[in-house]
């Protein structure tokens, strides 16, 4: 099977069994309205998420009514279930998307628009921070859904290990980082200079769109077409395999690092030293990291930049909420996402996984001062960059990084990743890619 291609049996398979789960609930007049709620996995675990979420879904079912079915959805499964979804035409009344997905879910049609009325009805458009909004969907179109949790990316550091190494600041340039990955990894002893979600797709496309960005890559045209094989965008695939092939700074182990928690755990029990992620602080307290030693700085860039690199250390991530245009509670949908982005909401949900707030009027609380948030807020203002604005958005996530997986199994695996091979793969994207146009 190429990379990347969903299985037409899979995808039926999927919506019947999305049909089956779902439908909005009972909308006669003598029922209280029920809605569906599909939650992105946004903490350590799938059940961290229900302990986190539920409470504040009672809270709301109390003020409101309306009664709201919770399912958390593991972020290997979220994009597959909702094309499911927008096949079948049943899905949950209210969900979150990642963000980059945006244009490509919204030339499905199977999202309610956001446009300036829906907007009003959850809270107003000048609420919400202008880089969250801007990756709701393509521009000149209505949104696709709201922000609900902010994101850029940063390196994570474990500052113990950095002290018994002698390093006394965390890297400024792409070459500082694996210099201090080198100082930093001791196999003998279980310890290695960085972690790597190797395994998980979405996480490969996120760093190959960072580090493409800084390598000068354009990975679609003006026109929308394909061109994932460029050299740039060959450089950083290259750059970031060999993080683990040639630099051997990651645990071949990593390759099967399919989700978050464990390089969590893996910087705060001392096994790595550094973790590109976005925001997290809530999530590695929430585990018993010993939160003096967490330290975080910009993903670093090259230190010469290549030719049209741009300075580039995060795209603008984050989760946004949408509504499926075929909900039979509408109204209520609405009322929901006004909650989820009402400022007291927003407050205690990002500050309890450590991510931003996507409006204004959440950031005067306490915990959104402190110097990691800085860190993070000024990434996002100022060095991060959308991922591309192109229906074909999810389709490129889903191949570069299903073929950066399987690249990183390789590496694992002792077969070498060189250059030719990674065109290869990316050539291979692309035909894909122009053929579903």
């Amino acid at each position: 099977m190429r990379i990347g291609k969903i299985a037409p049996a899979l995808v039926l398979a999927l919506a019947a069994a999305t049909t089956a789960a779902c439908g909005g609930g009972d909308t006669s007049s003598s029922a209280p309205k029920e809605l569906v709620y599909w939650a992105s996995n946004q903490g350590t675990s799938l059940d961290n998420d229900k302990a986190v979420l539920q409470p504040e879904l009672d809270k709301f079912e109390k003020a409101s009514g309306i009664k709201v079915k919770l399912e958390v959805v593991p972020w290997t499964d979220l994009l597959n279930r909702i094309l499911a979804a927008t096949t079948s035409g049943k899905g949950p009344d209210v969900l979150n998307i990642g963000n980059t997905w945006s244009a490509s879910l919204q030339a499905t049609g199977a999202f309610l628009p956001f446009d300036d009325v829906a907007l009003e009805k959850t809270g107003g458009k000048s609420r919400f921070l202008g880089p969250s909004l801007a990756a709701t969907g393509a521009s000149g179109q209505p949104p696709v859904g709201v922000p609900l949790y902010g994101q850029a990316y940063g390196l994570y550091y474990n500052k113990k290990l950095f002290s018994e190494a002698g390093i006394t600041k965390p890297p400024a340039t792409w070459e500082e980082l694996v210099e201090d990955g080198k100082k930093l990894t001791k196999p003998d002893k279980g310890q290695w200079g960085l972690s790597l979600q190797a395994g998980q797709v979405t996480e490969n496309s996120h760093h190959a769109a960072i580090l493409g960005a800084q390598q000068g890559a354009q990975f679609f045209t003006s026109e929308g077409k394909p061109q994932l094989a460029s050299d740039p965008s060959v450089a950083a695939v290259q750059q970031f395999v060999d993080l683990m092939q040639k630099d051997k700074i990651v645990n071949p182990s990593n390759a099967e690092y399919a989700d978050t928690a464990k390089s969590l755990k893996d910087l705060s029990d001392g096994k790595a030293a550094m973790f590109m992620n976005q925001a997290s602080a809530g999530s590695f307290k929430s585990i018993g990291m010993d939160m003096a030693n967490l330290g975080v700085a910009p993903i670093p860039l090259p230190a010469a930049a290549p030719p049209n690199g741009r300075k580039v250390s995060s795209f603008v991530a984050g989760i946004n909420m949408s509504v499926f245009k075929n909900t039979k509670n509408p109204d209520a949908a609405l009322d929901f996402v006004k909650f989820m982005v009402s400022a007291p909401e927003q407050a205690l949900l990002n500050k309890t996984y450590g991510s931003l707030p996507t409006v204004q009027d959440a950031y005067s609380d306490a915990a959104f001062q402190t110097e990691d948030v800085k860190v993070f807020q000024s990434v996002l203002a100022n060095s991060a960059e959308p991922m591309p604005q192109v229906p074909q958005e999810s389709q490129f996530e889903t191949l570069i990084g299903t073929a950066m997986k399987a690249m990183f199994a390789d590496v694992a695996a002792g077969k070498p990743v060189d250059g030719a091979k990674i065109r290869d793969q990316l050539n291979q994207a692309d035909q894909q890619i122009a053929a579903g146009s």
